[in-house]
């Protein structure tokens, strides 16, 4: 088995990667919860059906107590509606302090339950069993939760580390292939911005990785969790470094907000973001046409996305409101020279960030 420790204080936690893992999950879990604890596992209808009966006679076997409690799926259903249904369903259940939240799904899912956790008698334990490859490479790891509100995504939310990440790859077998291309766009952002071998890497076995071959793919994800792992225990509250993180985030939320998270997928959003992102380094003279033209079509070997049908001045309005601005000044990450590194950047003036948009409703239109 892999681990991969994210170091956080006060706790430090391991990211745990091995093909079957879930089938023994209920054994690297009771080493941290403990017999007899009850363990309360968020998902949705599908996953369950897929997955839920493993993880229960896992969990069982070791030990532990288990509830299921199901959610909607999808971004419309990240809101406190859903937070309040599930709060409301563990008091009706008898949970107390002592209990633990697990989620089993996306990124969605992964969120809200970690939220649920962190509010929940004022914070119980949580672990986070991703299910997607987005999950797996980016949303698992950090101890970011939240929930959107009308005006944007994820503004209401908390930090709340897991106990542990549990990744099993053998799950992205059963993940409709939009979903597995969605994920591999946070891939490509770790690439860009702090990982430049692996950025090579998924340039070079595009073909590998989209056939899901074990290898190919094992690689990427440990990779993505190395990189968010190193970024996240410099930086866990996002006061700096931990921003990087955010490329193509600006722009993607804004893409997913004005389309009512019905549209893009969120790995479709971030792409789209990043390549926004890419169009303003290269108007402001951040990056080489060569490097630019690299990242783009990196993207673009792992699919097609969804078209840009927004309004420019629209989406630039919702930059301000999201919570990456500061007093209603927009931050972007945009990449630098080379591969590899990125900055921060304020001061973009109105008229290179609607060209960038703009750039991309042509480029979706064909």
């Amino acid at each position: 088995m892999k681990r991969i420790k994210v170091q956080v204080a006060p706790r430090h936690y391991d990211v745990m990667m091995e093909r079957g893992l879930i089938d023994h999950a209920g054994r690297e879990l009771v080493r941290l919860l403990g017999k007899g604890r009850r363990c309360f596992v968020v998902t949705v209808l599908q996953v369950r059906k897929l997955w839920g009966g493993k993880l229960e006679a896992s969990l069982t076997k070791a030990g532990l107590r288990v509830e299921f409690l199901e959610m909607g799926d999808g971004e419309t259903h990240k809101n406190f509606r859903t937070l309040e249904s599930l709060a409301e369903r563990m008091v009706a259940l008898g949970a107390d302090r002592n209990c633990a939240v697990i989620a089993l799904g996306g990124g969605v899912v992964g969120d809200v339950a970690g939220f649920l956790a962190a509010c929940y008698m004022r914070g119980v334990d949580f672990v986070q069993i991703p299910t997607t490859l987005l999950a797996q490479v980016d949303a698992s790891v950090g101890g970011k939760t939240g929930v959107n509100l009308k005006a944007g995504k994820n503004l209401a939310g908390a930090f709340h580390q897991p106990l542990a990440v549990l990744i099993d790859s053998d799950v992205l077998a059963t993940l409709p292939e939009r979903e597995f291309r969605a994920g591999l766009y946070e891939s490509v952002k770790c690439g860009v911005i702090g990982d430049a071998a692996l950025f090579r890497f998924m340039e070079a076995n595009s073909e590998k990785v989209l056939r899901r071959d074990g290898a190919a793919l094992d690689r990427v994800i440990a990779a993505s969790v190395k990189l968010k792992a190193r970024v996240v225990a410099a930086d866990e509250r996002e006061g700096g470094l931990r921003r990087i993180l955010n490329f193509g985030h600006t722009l993607g939320h804004a893409l997913e907000a004005e389309t009512g998270y019905k549209h893009f997928l969120h790995g479709e959003a971030v792409a789209w973001g990043m390549i926004g992102a890419v169009r303003i380094a290269q108007a402001t003279k951040r990056i080489t046409d060569v490097e630019a033209e690299r990242i783009v079509r990196a993207v673009f070997s792992f699919g097609g996305l969804p078209e840009v049908k927004v309004s420019p001045k629209k989406v630039l309005a919702r930059l301000v409101s999201d919570k990456k601005s500061q007093a209603g000044v927009v931050h972007f990450i945009l990449p630098k020279s080379k591969i590899g590194a990125v900055e921060v950047v304020t001061g973009i003036p109105d008229s290179v960030v609607l060209d960038a948009i703009d750039a991309l409703r042509r480029l979706s239109a064909g």
